[in-house]
């Protein structure tokens, strides 16, 4: 579990691709000392298993399904990442509950200024656009934030300075892609409301 609030910008040291990708990522800010070979470790919102570790640098294997459903397929050598270790009991929750299983891929269709704030309009598809409502929570690349508005089949978010500053977000231009997480407590209602 993670809270979606990012620790550090790591990038992609190097990529191996046959079968299973093995990616490694060099942290920046972010101590490894507490995270343990088998750890999860949230890598712009998908949740992954630290295979092997040195003191700046993690090493990570892809499978197929991730690749199929996450922005990963498109990383890159220098390619940027927001990281989050896993929740340890007694951690703060700043953001909200975050499970690091990405439901697909969203593109932002419009970026503008809003005051000191940045607004990305985000596309979604219809069939999860009914898992979002105004004020509610949306991860995009593993970063917690609130849903301003939405439609059949957009959403919009304000970014505000600080996390332009601490996130891949305040990079992403219209057309770029990101992992989306929809609220699990929304998901778990559809269900129980549906059966």
């Amino acid at each position: 579990m993670f809270t979606g609030i990012i620790q550090d910008i790591g990038t992609v040291a190097d990529i191996t691709k046959s079968g299973d990708w093995l990616i490694t990522v060099h942290t920046n800010n972010l101590s490894l000392s507490h995270t343990l070979t088998g750890a999860s470790i949230s890598c712009s919102g998908a949740c992954m298993t630290v295979i092997s570790k040195k003191d700046h640098s993690f090493q990570i294997q892809v499978s197929r399904e991730s690749l199929d459903k996450t922005t990963i397929k498109h990383w890159q050598i220098g390619s940027h990442v927001n990281l989050e270790p896993a929740l340890r009991l007694g951690d703060e929750l700043g953001g909200h509950l975050v499970s690091g299983h990405v439901d697909g891929i969203t593109r932002v269709i419009s970026r503008a200024q809003e005051g000191d704030s940045m607004r990305l309009q985000f596309s979604i598809a219809q069939e999860l656009a009914r898992f979002l409502v105004p004020k509610g929570s949306v991860v995009i690349d593993g970063v917690s934030l609130t849903v301003n508005e939405v439609q059949d089949k957009s959403f919009g978010v304000n970014i505000i300075p600080h996390t332009q500053k601490m996130t891949t977000l305040g990079t992403l231009e219209v057309n770029d892609v990101a992992n989306i997480e929809l609220d699990m407590l929304a998901r778990y209602l559809d269900r129980l409301m549906t059966r």
